[in-house]
């Protein structure tokens, strides 16, 4: 059948008809990894000039079904760019991530709206509730300081306030690296010190000396201690992840 339906679509390519229009459709159906038949079906769209609701319908649909279909995706953002409606595409993303909260291709097109459209009203709401979720959520950690790096921006007050945000889930889980990396990725993305926000390095301490055994703890421990230039202290920390690390094996 797909071999008929190539036939078909070849004979009509260079004739840009509505006939062809519905053959590009049945080819998708056959393979919607086919870059070529995507390409054409723009190009049809773009020449009859048709309406472009039915087509963020049809992307939408074959989203559902493959959500991690490159060529789906890439298609319904030139649609958008055509027709210039981006009020689908949040609620969008955010079903195709309640399926699976890594899907790149879904994060790329969010942040690619966010960016292009400026809906950025509601966004850290919906973090929220993707970490409240799943507090590993690495994804949601990461998107988390794309939206804030292109919003607020990072001051000492923004910092304070993340690095408070990241400390009440790393007492929930000390283990999960995420948290831990967030906050990392913050002190050193804007050359700043852990001792500048003593809120955080109380947490720090708080957690060692209830001897909570996490390695992401001990090495934050260690980068403060050499902030403080105390290298002695840091012996202790080595000592402890070592044997961490000996344990697990």
């Amino acid at each position: 059948r797909c071999l008929q339906l190539y036939g078909s679509y070849n004979a009509e390519k260079r004739s840009t008809v509505k006939r062809a229009l519905a053959l590009t459709a049945d080819a998708i159906d056959c393979n919607t990894a086919n870059y070529t038949v995507w390409h054409y079906r723009r190009e049809i769209l773009r020449n009859l000039k048709l309406g472009l609701e039915e087509e963020l319908k049809f992307t939408e649909s074959v989203i559902i079904d493959q959500p991690k279909n490159y060529q789906v995706w890439h298609h319904r953002r030139c649609i958008i760019e055509l027709s210039g409606d981006s009020s689908q595409e949040l609620s969008l993303t955010e079903y195709t991530l309640s399926l699976d909260a890594k899907n790149y291709h879904a994060w790329d097109h969010r942040q690619w709206i966010l960016t292009q459209y400026g809906e950025w009203d509601k966004e850290k709401e919906f973090i929220d509730g993707l970490l409240e979720t799943d507090l590993r959520n690495n994804s949601a950690w990461n998107h988390r300081y794309f939206v804030i790096e292109n919003t607020e921006g990072w001051n000492n007050d923004v910092i304070s306030r993340e690095l408070e945000y990241a400390g009440r889930f790393i007492k929930k889980a000390p283990n999960n690296e995420s948290s831990w990396n967030y906050a990392r990725g913050i002190i050193k993305k804007n050359k700043m010190k852990y001792l500048d926000f003593s809120g955080f390095v109380a947490l720090c301490t708080s957690l060692d000396e209830a001897n909570i055994p996490s390695t992401f703890l001990l090495s934050t421990l260690v980068d403060i201690r050499i902030e403080e230039e105390n290298y002695k202290g840091c012996k202790k920390y080595f000592r402890t992840i070592k044997r961490i690390w000996i344990q697990s094996e």
